[in-house]
């Protein structure tokens, strides 16, 4: 019953999808839809090499709502006011070219429909970290896998230091590189395919972005995750954007399927739709 009332909770969100699935989703993924106080955090475990051992589930809630937009931003049309993720630059803006602010603000008023994840297409990195939804980290010996809800996403990081794929190679998620730094562990991530963006307020990417994620263990619950993007096609210096990661602990808690479906007429933000004279509704172009 239990399992089946998760199931039922996860289609209901689905079926709001982005219009305020964020922070219920983020609640729901860390109190495993019953209500459940996360247990109180002890020390950072360890495995019998000495690193730390952070497998398990894990959950991003609400990230500064940087599922919606990274950037602090007003109330828009199916989306909430933010706060921003982003820790540097200071002003909380992506330091954009001018030709790359002039695109985004193309995409933002007439194209937010080209977004991938409006089309079931996988979140790309970062954004994947920061999907409202919860995902897992595993650690096979010489590797970090990480499980994504959202979009059926994984990702396989190897530890053993070898090169990227070559340039021509372009993937949904990057082709991703892990190594320890101390407790911190710092993936490397190119190879992207330009095609997929940081959220809903049209902040693109390009084949040539360049991520640097720092995932650092504050305690048994809780994972810091600071990621570095640097582009010279569209930014004029590097910038990063931070999160806490809480950890899933309630018993039996699985992933979910992930029933995507395209154009779901619930995704006004998207269509910008208007009632015609017939009640019908259309997209603006």
């Amino acid at each position: 019953m239990a399992s089946d009332s998760r199931r039922l909770l996860a289609s209901i969100l689905f079926v709001l999808s982005f219009l305020s699935i964020a922070p219920l989703a983020a609640l729901h993924a860390q109190q495993g839809g019953r209500g459940q106080a996360a247990p109180p955090a002890g020390p950072v475990k360890r495995r019998p090499d000495g690193k730390p051992d952070i497998s398990g589930y894990y959950s991003s809630p609400n990230a500064g709502g940087a599922a919606f937009n990274v950037e602090p931003g007003p109330p828009a049309v199916g989306q909430p006011a933010t706060q921003g993720a982003i820790s540097d630059p200071p002003d909380k803006l992506i330091p954009y070219t001018a030709a790359a602010k002039a695109r985004r603000d193309d995409l933002l008023a007439h194209h937010m429909y080209d977004d991938p994840e409006a089309h079931c297409l996988p979140s790309g990195i970062p954004r994947q970290v920061y999907a409202p939804f919860g995902w897992q980290i595993l650690q096979p010996d010489g590797y970090i896998v990480m499980t994504y809800e959202a979009f059926h996403a994984y990702r396989i990081l190897p530890l053993d230091g070898r090169p990227h794929l070559p340039k021509d190679v372009k993937l949904w998620e990057g082709d991703g590189r892990a190594h320890w730094e101390g407790d911190t562990l710092v993936v490397d991530t190119t190879n992207q395919n330009g095609k997929t963006w940081l959220d809903m307020a049209g902040n693109f990417t390009t084949e040539t972005l360049h991520v640097v994620e720092r995932f650092t263990p504050l305690d048994s619950n809780t994972l810091d995750w600071q990621a570095t993007m640097d582009d010279p096609a569209i930014y004029t210096r590097p910038w990063t954007i931070s999160a806490r990661i809480n950890k899933i602990n309630t018993p039996n808690y699985q992933i979910l399927e992930f029933a995507c479906h395209e154009g779901e007429q619930d995704l006004i933000h998207y269509t910008q739709e208007t009632g015609n004279k017939n009640g019908a509704k259309t997209q603006k172009k």
